[in-house]
């Protein structure tokens, strides 16, 4: 079923349609445009995000700034950098910060009280930890206070065509975090997918009932394109979200990945890209 898919999508459009060309993405970008009226209802539901990591500034959008994970993933991230993400989260309503499982506890004190959620990130950033073990950290984490899921699929079982693999893996730690109420995102790692790769694991993801699906940790050889944002957009539809991550650092970046399709993005400088400031190249 799922390569009866995969099929029908690529012969429905052109791999040409699905990347941009002088700044503007033909096809899939048009066809998410006319289903706004679907996308506003994932943003009722509170699943429109803009995730980055430490930015400060004085005059912020206040509408961007409630779809912002205010992201650190960094591996050298001390406590002391923590706690200013989640002093900045306070500030500036960012609907969570974005952090490794072992800081979750302390976001969970530091933000006690705010409206502000712990995201937390399982089998990251390669994706090659067992199932078991994807669960057990995604449970331990939700006991300890995260409230949202970012996993890594275990790219290489995709690339061999082991679906069942692939989607047990996921469905696992979805099932974990259902359990919690929380909200479960898969990060598929599409900068070293082929577009039927891209288009098995959002099916796989859709199927195993995930959330989100996410292009990138941050952490490979590439971030997210428009091109791949419209193409997750078109497969997945309307009842899961899409988020753009890595290699997103200007307010131009970012509204191209809207106009694309995304319903939260990633960037390394999340008030400087509300503000229209330049942004240094780097970083998640």
């Amino acid at each position: 079923m799922i390569e009866k898919i995969v099929s029908q999508v690529l012969m429905e459009k052109s791999l040409q349609d699905f990347y941009c060309t002088g700044g503007t993405c033909a096809g899939w970008e048009r066809n998410v445009v006319d289903q706004r009226t679907a996308v506003k209802n994932i943003i009722t539901n509170g699943a429109e995000r803009i995730a980055a990591s430490i930015g400060v500034g004085e005059h912020i959008d206040k509408d961007v700034a409630r779809m912002i994970d205010h992201t650190l993933l960094k591996p050298d991230a001390t406590p002391k950098e923590i706690k200013t993400l989640c002093e900045e989260a306070r500030t500036y309503s960012f609907a969570s910060v974005c952090v490794n499982p072992s800081f979750v506890p302390m976001c969970k004190d530091l933000l006690s009280g705010s409206k502000v959620k712990v995201c937390t990130v399982i089998g990251f950033p390669l994706g090659a930890t067992t199932t078991e073990t994807k669960r057990f950290e995604a449970e331990q984490a939700l006991k300890n206070g995260a409230q949202e899921i970012d996993m890594v699929i275990n790219i290489g079982m995709l690339k061999q065509g082991e679906n069942d693999y692939v989607f047990n893996d996921i469905n696992q730690v979805v099932f974990a975090a259902k359990k919690f109420g929380a909200i479960c995102k898969v990060i598929i790692e599409s900068s070293i997918l082929t577009d039927e790769e891209k288009i098995k694991a959002c099916i796989l993801a859709k199927e195993a009932k995930a959330d989100f699906v996410k292009t990138s940790t941050g952490f490979s050889k590439g971030g997210a394109t428009a091109g791949d944002v419209a193409l997750m957009r078109y497969v997945v539809g309307s009842t899961v979200g899409v988020k753009a991550s890595g290699g997103i650092r200007t307010t131009e970046d970012a509204k191209l990945m809207i106009a694309s399709g995304a319903d939260r993005i990633g960037a390394s400088a999340s008030v400087k890209i509300v503000k229209g400031e330049a942004v240094a190249a780097g970083g998640y």
